[in-house]
């Protein structure tokens, strides 16, 4: 009944003078750039995978060259600025990472033309080889807050446990030291930070599973999937500041976008069930299967739920008709938020299933409902629609048509929910200490919001996440493409010459590419 669903889902401050030459015709004299109050000569980032340049779903040399702290860097040279060194990965471009000559991270994705697919090859970058720093982009793939003040994060030895990062293990100072330590020590006169987004995205990529830590003060008993209380990101982002700022550098810091408006989360549709797709193309096919299911599993489980209060869980499919030749009909998916009704339908089933298959069915369907615009479809869960689930008979053994889509494969509204309030207390902290310490403030996640509802328009071109082919984000949906770092490195600028009177000039967006190719030289 199911076939394929994998793919069938899916200016700034410009500074101008105008004066005439010899013969007589306008010239355009751009005023120099200049510093303003700060001082740009000793540059440092920290921050995680978004400053340190990820892309594709891995870190490579060329990505990290693109990185917003390197565009910036660039321009800062323009006043002053120094050396910016970066803990750059091997030359080869591939991506991934070795631990002892053994692959712990996958190759970076490239598009073919149909689908995103990770290089051929081995991964060249060995962990074990230290880097000699020190360097100027502390930006640490993973890194949630916490982690910029935790010793040890460097260390070798705790990455097969997971107590350390396989990232700051290549270029830490020493195996003890922190992150803030190793960019303390450089004493640098201008720092950006942006720091806070896996805090909790790893909850919301994972679909939920894990626990949101309000009211646990100790992020040492954290788990990998955790939302951080917002005083343990309140104290950890003072303390961030207050080091960063005790000998007069000057900085600037961004707040945390809105999961949910990236594209991980929104190119998967919540209602790709068509007539034409369980059909395989034919929707007439496809009403026939719709036939089927409501008869079979829809109606009789809505009669049942309506009779517990809970009817509204589940609306029969619609088939096609001439006002609407094609309908999408939602995910059938597990709400965990939701009363747990497995006891009532077993009892309500068994007269007709026979006590083993009603227990089974009262299993399956208790906490299940249909989705809604409220949730959210992981891009990574796009191959498991219409997938067969083990051990369950042939009848209801389709993912999110007749076995409802697992918690983890989905965001459901409930979880979006504890995100937002998360996501929410940690902007208002970065704010608030922005305005008290009189730091440059960018509002990423104003700025990404509108890339998601309306995109940027530059020149002749729109910026938008539209997932391959929007330009803003790469390909793994989550972190920003080569043009999508150029427009946060011009949103930067755009604060620190808001703050500090500088006059950098935005870059243009139309030399920076939407996509890595398979191969690069």
């Amino acid at each position: 009944m199911i076939k394929n669903f994998k793919w069938l889902l899916l200016v700034s401050l410009t500074f101008v003078a105008c004066s005439k030459n010899d013969d007589g015709d306008n010239v355009v004299v751009e005023a120099p750039v200049t510093a303003g109050t700060a001082d740009f000569s000793k540059y440092v980032s920290l921050g995680n995978s978004l400053t340190a340049g990820y892309s594709d779903g891995a870190l490579f040399k060329k990505g990290q060259e693109g990185s917003y702290p390197s565009i910036l860097a660039e321009q800062f040279a323009k006043v002053g600025g120094g050396e910016f060194k970066v803990p750059f990965c091997g030359d080869d471009n591939l991506g991934g990472l070795l631990l002892g000559g053994f692959p712990i991270q996958p190759t970076r994705l490239y598009f073919t033309g149909v689908a995103p697919a990770n290089v051929a090859g081995t991964p060249k970058t060995e962990i074990t080889s230290v880097l000699t720093g020190p360097f100027n982009n502390m930006g640490v793939p993973g890194a949630k807050s916490f982690h910029l003040l935790a010793p040890g994060y460097g260390n070798v030895a705790g990455v097969p446990s997971g107590a350390a990062n396989p990232y700051f293990v290549r270029f830490a100072k020493s195996p003890n030291n922190t992150i803030l330590a190793d960019a303390i020590e450089q004493d640098a006169t201008f720092f950006s930070l942006w720091i806070g987004n896996n805090d909790v995205l790893s909850y919301a990529t994972s679909g939920g599973i894990g626990i949101n830590q309000i009211g646990n003060l100790n992020p040492a008993t954290y788990g990998a999937n955790d939302i951080t209380d917002p005083n343990v990101f309140a104290n950890v982002y003072s303390t961030l500041l207050d080091n960063l700022t005790a000998k007069g550098a000057k900085g600037v810091i961004a707040n945390i976008p809105d999961i949910t408006t990236i594209p991980f989360f929104t190119s998967v549709p919540y209602n790709p069930i068509k007539p034409s797709v369980l059909g395989a193309g034919v929707i007439s096919n496809g009403d026939t299967s719709i036939d089927a299911l409501n008869a079979q599993l829809y109606g009789p489980l809505k009669q049942a739920l309506t009779a517990f209060g809970a009817g509204d869980r589940i609306s029969l499919l619609v088939k096609s008709s001439k006002l609407i030749p094609d309908p999408s009909n939602p995910l059938l998916i597990k709400d965990e938020y939701l009363t747990n009704l497995s006891a009532q339908l077993t009892a309500a089933l068994t007269p007709s299933l026979g006590a083993q298959t009603a227990a089974a069915f009262g299993a399956i369907y208790g906490q299940a409902r249909q989705a809604t615009a409220y949730d959210y479809i992981l891009l990574s869960s796009r191959a498991q629609i219409g997938a067969t689930q083990p051990g369950v008979p042939a009848s209801i053994n389709k993912k999110g048509i007749t076995y409802p889509f697992e918690d983890k494969l989905v965001l459901s509204a409930g979880e979006a929910g504890e995100l937002k309030i998360a996501t929410d207390a940690y902007n208002a902290t970065i704010k608030a200490l922005a305005t008290s310490k009189g730091l440059a403030f960018v509002d990423a996640n104003s700025v990404l919001n509108t890339v998601y509802k309306t995109g940027i328009r530059f020149g002749n071109f729109q910026i938008t996440s539209t997932y391959v082919t929007g330009g803003a984000f790469s390909l793994d949906g989550v972190h920003p493409s080569p043009r999508g770092y150029a427009l946060i490195a011009n949103e930067f600028m755009k604060a620190i010459n808001a703050t500090y009177g500088s006059t950098f000039r935005p870059v243009d967006l139309s030399l920076y590419p939407i996509q890595f190719p398979g191969i690069i030289n």
